[in-house]
C-alpha cells in the first residue's frame, strides 16, 4: 500500500468519525417526566403554575360562607360555570389549561355542581335536537331540563417583569372573582401571587 493511499484511508476514517460525532451532538435527547414534578426551564407559566394556583384559589373559595348560605336556602347544592378568564400579561399563557384545572377542582371538591360551558352545552343541545328525530322515546332527553347556574365565575392573569441585566423577576397575579347570575353581587373575589427570580444570560423580557 503506498503513503498516499494509506493517508487517504486516514483522512476517511477520520472524517467518518466526525460525521458520527456530529451526528451523535445533532440528535434528540428525550427523557420522561412525572407529571408532577416541578420543572422551570425559562421562568414563564408553566403547568405547575397553573395546577397549584388553581387548587389554591378554588380550596379559598369552597371554604367561604357563600357555600353553605346557598345550600340552605335552595337545599342543593350551588351550581357554577366559569365565564372568561382573560389573560392580560405580557406573555402567552394557555387559559384553557387553567380553566380545565379550575374546573377539575370544582368537580373534585363534591360541594357545588358544575354547569357545562356555553360551547358544550352548544354541542349537547344538538346532540338532544337528534335525539328528538332519531332516538327511542323511552331514551330520549327533552328539551327545558337544564341545570341553570347559580354563579359564574370569571377572572384575569396578570404580570409584570423586572429585568437589570441577566437578572429577572416574573410577577404574576390571577384575579378571580365569583358572581352570583340572580342578582349580579360578587360572592367571592379571590387573589393568588407568584414570584420568581430568573438569572440567564441573553435574557428577554
Amino acid at each position: 500500500m503506498t503513503r498516499t493511499t494509506t493517508l487517504y484511508s486516514a483522512a476517511r476514517l477520520i472524517l467518518a468519525a466526525l460525521l458520527a460525532a456530529a451526528a451523535a451532538g445533532c440528535a434528540t435527547s428525550v427523557e420522561r417526566l412525572d407529571v408532577g414534578e416541578v420543572k422551570d426551564l425559562s421562568g414563564a407559566w408553566n403547568d405547575t403554575d397553573s395546577r397549584l394556583v388553581s387548587e389554591e384559589m378554588i380550596q379559598d373559595v369552597l371554604s367561604r360562607p357563600w357555600v353553605e348560605e346557598h345550600a340552605r336556602a335552595s337545599k342543593r347544592p350551588p351550581a357554577v360555570i366559569v365565564g372568561e378568564v382573560r389573560n392580560l400579561s405580557h406573555e402567552h399563557i394557555n387559559v384553557n389549561t387553567f380553566v380545565a384545572d379550575v374546573e377539575r377542582a370544582l368537580i373534585n371538591s363534591g360541594k357545588v355542581k358544575f354547569v357545562a360551558s356555553k360551547t358544550e352545552r352548544g354541542e349537547i343541545r344538538e346532540e338532544r335536537k337528534e335525539q328528538e328525530l332519531h332516538a327511542a322515546e323511552a331514551t330520549r332527553k327533552p328539551m327545558g331540563q337544564e341545570l341553570g347556574a347559580d354563579f359564574m365565575l370569571k377572572g384575569t392573569i396578570n404580570t409584570i417583569v423586572d429585568v437589570a441585566g441577566r437578572t429577572q423577576v416574573r410577577y404574576y397575579q390571577v384575579d378571580l372573582t365569583l358572581i352570583s347570575l340572580a342578582d349580579n353581587t360578587k360572592v367571592w373575589i379571590g387573589q393568588k401571587k407568584i414570584k420568581k427570580l430568573v438569572e440567564r444570560s441573553n435574557l428577554r423580557p
